[in-house]
């Protein structure tokens, strides 16, 4: 299937859940990613502000800097087609931005450089087990972690990867290209995926 098919199929799936039903699960999945061992041990997270029917992510933010977490959010230069990171002390500072996402409003000296961060939280319309990611068709986030064609960030290090998602949105396979940026692991409302250990033979956690 196409990825444009792809994308459209998973988004209205997504959509089809019942909002009671999508704050249930969102608060399992958050119980599961704040126990794990990457995001317990990082400093600086790279989150996203959650828009329409994702895994609502802002009592993550909340609980995160409750955690002495420093929390970094990306925000949209349409210009230059990139996300520049920014860092919130709370989560009274994020105001709508870009369509309509949530953004930090806060003054230029928060603005914090893709090498600082210890774990990326990323969004995403669908993915598979073997960590590929289907987004939503801008590649913002592949251009932020410098993947092919879009090697800019100078990133030397490799940052943790985590996605959030909704069991509805984990799919038999998703067509990768070189540019698209693969997930380490994936947080549903039932399992934690371990990405790398399927790829290397061994089964995801449950």
């Amino acid at each position: 299937m196409k990825k444009d098919n792809l994308r459209e199929k998973l988004l209205k799936k997504r959509d089809c859940i019942e909002p009671w039903k999508r704050q249930e699960k969102a608060a399992g999945i958050m119980k599961r990613l704040f126990s794990m061992p990457e995001f317990r041990s990082a400093k600086k997270i790279l989150f996203y502000a959650s828009f329409k029917s994702e895994v609502n992510t802002i009592p993550c933010l909340d609980a995160a800097i409750e955690a002495g977490k420093r929390v970094i959010l990306p925000v949209v230069d349409k210009k230059q087609k990139r996300l520049k990171l920014v860092e919130i002390k709370d989560i009274s500072e994020l105001m709508p931005g870009y369509l309509g996402i949530l953004e930090p409003s806060v003054p230029k000296s928060r603005e914090r450089k893709l090498r600082e961060i210890d774990l990326a939280i990323l969004p995403g319309a669908g993915f598979d087990v073997n960590g590929n990611r289907i987004g939503y068709g801008a590649g913002y986030y592949d251009k932020l972690l410098g993947c092919e064609p879009y090697r800019i960030s100078g990133l030397k290090k490799h940052i943790a990867t985590i996605a959030l998602a909704f069991e509805k949105q984990i799919v038999p396979r998703v067509p990768n290209e070189g540019h698209d940026v693969k997930i380490d692991k994936i947080v549903t409302e039932t399992r934690v995926i371990n990405c790398k250990r399927r790829v290397q033979g061994f089964e995801d956690s449950r």
